[in-house]
Formats: structure tokens, sequence, C-alpha cells
């Protein structure tokens, strides 16, 4: 019994010392964060008595006064820049001609090859000209027949005519003989009819381009029946020189096209490739729709093109670029000059001490890589045009590299 006893005194004792361990290694620790707190907050306290030391901060600008700024810079010149309306716009052919056959028959012989280019009359296809023949045969055989016998019915006529004279025929069958004549006359011009439109069904035969063009897939091969009927046709003649553009432009610009068409002037449109990167073909403003689309608010406008190389295919993507003024001694700088503040558009000006000022400017205009400023900037004026973002007024900077730009 008293063995049990001492046991549980020594159990109780243990725990009780545990228990104080564990509580001594939290306050070490509590102890260890407030240190950590404090140094923290004494280094804060340091740094902002420095940056609102006087001397320091002086130090500090006169530092970054001292330090130059590499940048690329680019000389404000005088020049022309062109103003342009851009719309997206789809080649379109002036004459497209689907060629069928003016007669029904098999077709004998195809004389151009897919993709061709062709002149207007020139001999595509031939139709067995054979059932043709033997009409004009035929139309030939009755117009003779009907040619003989008004001939002697015209030598009755004079015979009666003398008979009559002599008073040895009836006025009636004078008449009656000549009524026969006039039925003969009649009768040829009906022959003569059926002659010249056999003549003209053996030249339907020989299908001929009715306009130049490059020629599509052929729609019927040799060996088949053709009629005049069929809504497909042989082939397909798209006319590729000269060819059009349709594009559109906002309405709020029409105002400034009609204004120059008025005066007589030939606007250039140029034709560029989907990513407005190669111009493609250059050409002129043919005419302007004669409304507007309520839907986008946009007008169609069409141009002619030469296209002597072939460059606008049918139905092809381009941009469409409208010259519509030329502003002539322009201020201009490189795009990259440009800056935007909330109130406005500014330049970096370098000035003759290798400083640069932050001057506040006009754009009137941006065409490319150019921009015409309307006021704030004179030509000869040196703009910073690369290193802008390291710059403040005043600053000191040394060219990198000096870029010659118009």
């Amino acid at each position: 019994m008293a063995t049990n006893t001492r046991s549980t005194e020594s159990a109780y004792n243990e725990a009780v010392v545990e228990s104080d361990r564990k509580a001594s290694v939290r306050k070490v620790r509590l102890f260890g964060v407030l240190v950590l707190l404090l140094l923290i907050a004494v280094g804060i306290y340091l740094l902002r008595a420095s940056s609102n030391d006087p001397t320091v901060s002086a130090r500090n600008r006169r530092a970054g006064a001292n330090a130059t700024v590499p940048v690329q810079i680019a000389k404000a010149q005088s020049g022309d820049i062109n103003e342009y309306l851009t719309g997206l716009g789809t080649v379109t052919p002036l004459v497209t001609v689907t060629v069928k056959s003016r007669v029904d028959g098999q077709l004998m012989r195809v004389q151009y090859n897919e993709g061709q280019t062709v002149h207007a009359g020139e001999l595509l296809a031939e139709i067995d000209p054979r059932p043709f023949q033997v009409q004009l045969e035929q139309a030939d055989g009755q117009l003779a027949r009907d040619q003989a016998l008004l001939g002697n019915a015209q030598a009755d006529l004079e015979r009666y005519k003398v008979l009559f004279s002599q008073d040895s025929v009836p006025k009636q069958q004078l008449d009656t003989q000549a009524s026969l004549v006039r039925q003969y006359e009649a009768a040829i011009k009906s022959d003569q009819a059926q002659v010249d439109n056999a003549k003209l069904q053996l030249v339907y035969c020989r299908i001929t381009a009715p306009i130049g063009g490059r020629v599509g897939l052929r729609l019927v091969d040799p060996g088949n029946m053709v009629h005049a009927s069929d809504a497909n046709g042989l082939v397909v003649i798209t006319q590729l020189q000269p060819i059009t553009v349709l594009f559109t432009i906002a309405e709020g610009s029409l105002p400034q096209v009609m204004a120059r068409l008025k005066t007589g002037a030939h606007l250039t449109v140029e034709a560029y490739d989907q990513e407005r990167k190669q111009k493609i073909a250059s050409g002129t403003l043919l005419t302007i729709d004669n409304q507007i689309d309520p839907m986008t608010g946009t007008v169609k406008l069409k141009a002619q093109f030469a296209n002597a190389d072939g460059a606008l295919f049918p139905n092809q993507f381009v941009n469409a670029r409208l010259l519509v003024n030329t502003i002539e001694n322009a201020i201009l700088i490189p795009n990259a000059a440009i800056q935007h503040s909330p109130r406005s558009a500014y330049v970096y000006v370098v000035k003759p001490d290798n400083s640069v000022d932050a001057r506040n400017v006009e754009v009137k205009l941006t065409e490319g890589e150019k921009t015409a400023i309307a006021s704030g900037l004179a030509a000869g004026e040196t703009v910073v045009i690369d290193g802008v973002d390291k710059l403040q007024p005043g600053a000191k900077v040394s060219v990198r590299a000096t870029t010659a730009r118009s």
C-alpha cells in the first residue's frame, strides 16, 4: 500500500515539471516575436526619417540629376502627309458571263483550258453542226423551188398583160396572175428567212467568248447533249482587267469625300492585304452608292483597278485606303515620340544642354509611322523616341543612337 502511494506522488511531480517546462518555452517564443516586431518598427522609423531628411533628399536629387538616361532621338521635320479613309473591301469583277449554248445538240469539242485567259470572239466550244446543215440544204431547196415558180408566174403575167392589151383575156385572169406572182414573192421571202435561220444555227454551233477574261472550271464535258434551256451553262468567264473593289466607310466621312468629288478630283484608292502590310494595287474611286446602310451606318464605294498583273482576284478580301487629303508642310515626328497624359498628348524635347522638357502638343493626324503636329513643336527640334519611361522634366540624357526619320 505504501509503494502505490509513492508511485502516484512521483507521477504527479513529473507532470508538474513537464507543464512548467512547456510554459517556459511559450514565454521564450512570445518574447522572440515581440523583439522581432520591435526591430521592424525601428527599421521603418529610420527609413522614413532618412527620406524626410533634407540633406539626404538633396543628395539623392543631385545624384539623380547627375545621372544621364540613354535615349534615342529624332528631329521634327517639315513635310507632306496623306490623310486616308480605310475600309474592308471585296474584289468584284466588272463583268461575269455564264456562257450557254443557243442551240440544242451534242457538244463535240472544247477549245479552251480551265483557268485560261481568253479574248472576246475566241472560239470556246463546238456543237455538232450536221443537223443544222441539213436544215440549211432543205431551206435552200425550198427557196430554189419557189424562185422557179416565181419566174414562171412572172413570165405568164407578162403574157397576160399583152393579151389583155389586145382584149384577148379578161381583167380577172390578169389580176389572178398578178396575185400569184405576189404569193410566190412572199414565199421566197419566207424561204430566205428559213435559209438565214439555218445559217444562224450553224453560227451558234461555234460558241465564242462574249467578253475577254478568265474562264473557270469546265461545267460540261465533250460528248454530252446541251440545250439552250440549260441553267448552268458551259463555262463562266470573269473579267479581271480592269476589276473593281467594293468597300465601306463610315457615314461621318461621306461629306469629306463628296466635297472632293464635287471639285472634279480623281481620288486614289489603294488595296492592301488583310494584314495591311503589303500594297496589292492602286486605282481610282469610281462611284459612291446612293444610300447609307442604316444597320451599320456605312456607305459603299466602288474603286476601279487596272489589275495588269492580276494581283486582285474576284471575291478576295482586301483593305481599301482612300486618299482624301494631303497636308503640306506639316511638322512630322515618329509616332514613338508621342506620350499621353490624362489631360493631353506631350513629347520630351531635348534642349541644347542635353536636358529634357515635357511639352504638350496637339496631334493633327497620324498616318503609318508618322504623326503630324498641329501646335506645340517646331521643325528642327529634337524629341525623344525611345527611353521615355525613365525620363522626367529636367533629366539629363545621352544619345544612344540618332534615328533620322522623315
